[in-house]
């Protein structure tokens, strides 16, 4: 049980009752209004070309890259989805955090070869890439395209969805209206400075919104542990938790070793392996800026997961124990219906007692916008990509191959205006709906939409390593690959239920999910029918006679 009068304006008797949302309205505020004045000027400094849209000219820096990848990498799902998840399982799920030096892996010994070639060949899109590899099939060349969709479309809706749990939670109304405000918002400065300034916009923003998530990170731990009486105590009172907290498989036994290494290894590959990412390597002024842009990913981004949102996950359940009782678990009230809330709900009770007066609001309302910046920040790059995607690897090649740079820059802000109300609408399904169950997790879409863009992975690998696949292969991979995904969502489970059978596939899909990452298990079967066909079916094809 909490301790009597823990309420927000309890905590907050050093400031005014409305303190903290004052603060997090007039940050928020500023904060949009920076990342208008960045679209405008990226706007001013941009030529009408899709390189120039699209890569910023392919002339970025490590450290813009660095962070312009980071604030890619870490979503609402490091500052929502993850904290919730440790919230709920303990340590097991916190030891996910290794998924950030097998991303710096991918980025050092994968992204800088996409750099070179991409350079080299004047390649836009994973797409371009793969096709001058394996021959300019035109299936080849939608199922690509059709990944990165399948990746950013679920990523964005979350994004934005996340940003109205920051609103709901930080501005609370009975009626549920800040859960909108926030959402329409956060996808209305974003489209906005996207369509205007292109990469060159998204990567400035970035570079803004990965000091925000640094500081925010870092502060979550510092307030967490301070809330609970410094170091000393805050490990003594962890010790104290459930057993099944404090080892694996986690409190609910869905995270045994299996599952939590896979998770880690195959997230964090398929994270650096879709379309924003590739198009950031691109963007870089060279491989050794990739390089170190890698190395400054893997050592703070780690240091400060581990240290953030892992602590506070872990601190909230001493702060806010779940009610569990046998198999049920349920978040302390005070966090509300999901764990998602848990990071949210610790900042706005504790930082501004825990820090003083109006020095602990400014910094909790910092940490909400940096929640805010997780969100955009991913929601900016994917929606970014999708346009690019759908400009170079559809309506270039199949719909319109006469049209010039100038037309296809539109297209592709067409693009992405119609993919933003497009989340916003499944956003507004699923807020009116509450048995619309698919997004209601931030944690499990985001590992869904990770799962179908690791079927890129075999082809890339061998593409820039092994050159043992062709184009035939590489089709049929992606697509037994990207039906193996399909095959695991609750999209299928529900149209399966709907047909009114199905328990023992339901089953199944149950059991595997329990021991194994659905993009592992997918992965598995990719791979084998990609090296079986193509060796079924010859060496491989590539246009220009040179390999990438």
């Amino acid at each position: 049980m909490m301790p009597a009068g823990l309420t927000l304006p309890g905590l907050l008797a050093a400031a005014d009752p409305g303190a903290f949302q004052s603060a997090a309205l007039i940050m928020l505020c500023l904060y949009l209004c920076l990342l208008l004045a960045l679209g405008f000027l990226g706007w001013k400094k941009s030529r009408n070309t899709e390189e120039d849209y699209y890569l910023a000219g392919r002339n970025q820096g490590w450290i813009v890259s660095a962070l312009t990848i980071m604030a890619t990498f870490f979503s609402s799902f490091a500052f929502l989805g993850q904290p919730g998840l440790v919230y709920k399982e303990g340590v097991a799920f916190a030891l996910f955090a290794l998924n950030v030096p097998v991303a710096a892996m991918v980025v050092y010994l994968v992204g800088r070869r996409i750099s070179a070639a991409g350079r080299r060949h004047g390649h836009l899109t994973p797409g371009d890439m793969i096709c001058h590899h394996y021959g300019n099939s035109v299936l080849l060349r939608i199922l690509v395209a059709l990944v990165g969709f399948l990746y950013a479309i679920p990523y964005v809706v979350i994004q934005l969805n996340a940003g109205g749990i920051v609103s709901a939670t930080t501005f609370p109304d009975p009626d549920g209206h800040t859960f909108l405000y926030g959402t329409y918002a956060l996808a209305g400065v974003t489209v906005i400075y996207i369509m205007v300034g292109g990469m060159r916009s998204v990567a400035w923003t970035d570079v803004i919104q990965g000091i925000l998530l640094i500081g925010g990170m870092l502060l979550a731990g510092i307030a967490t542990i301070a809330a609970l009486g410094g170091i000393g105590k805050f490990l003594e009172k962890i010790n104290d938790l459930p057993p099944e907290m404090l080892s694996l498989p986690g409190r609910s036994g869905g995270w045994p070793a299996t599952k939590l290494m896979t998770v880690c290894v195959f997230a964090a590959a398929g994270s650096m392996i879709q379309p924003a990412q590739w198009m950031r390597y691109y963007s870089a002024k060279s491989g050794r800026d990739l390089k170190r842009s890698a190395l400054l990913l893997g050592i703070v981004l780690a240091g400060c997961s581990l240290f953030g949102v892992i602590l506070l996950g872990l601190g909230g359940e001493v702060l806010y124990p779940a009610i569990t009782d046998g198999e049920t678990f349920s978040p302390h009230p005070e966090v509300g219906e999901s764990v998602d809330q848990i990071l949210v709900v610790v900042l706005k009770n504790h930082v501004p007692n825990v820090l003083g007066g109006g020095i602990g609001v400014l910094l909790a309302a910092m940490v909400c916008v940096a929640i805010m910046a997780a969100s955009m920040s991913t929601a900016d790059s994917n929606l970014h990509a999708m346009g690019a995607v759908f400009t170079r690897d559809i309506y270039a090649r199949l719909l319109k191959p006469s049209s010039g740079d100038a037309e296809r820059t539109w297209v592709g802000r067409a693009v992405i205006l119609a993919a933003t109300f497009l989340a916003v609408i499944l956003i507004r399904v699923k807020d009116t709906n509450p048995d619309f169950e698919p997004f209601k997790l931030i944690a499990e879409m985001g590992l869904l939409a990770i799962a179908f863009s690791s079927q890129l992975l075999p082809i890339t690998i061998d593409m820039l390593f092994l050159r043992r696949g062709n184009g035939t292969g590489a089709i049929w991979g992606l697509l037994t690959g990207l039906a193996v995904v399909f095959f695991f969502t609750p999209f299928f489970s529900m149209a399966v239920k709907e047909t009114g059978g199905g328990d023992i596939a339901i089953s199944f899909i149950k059991d595997i999910s329990r021991s194994i990452d659905t993009g592992a298990f997918a992965l598995v079967a990719n791979v084998s029918v990609f090296a079986l066909v193509s060796r079924l079916t010859g060496p491989p094809k590539e246009t220009g006679g040179k390999k990438t």
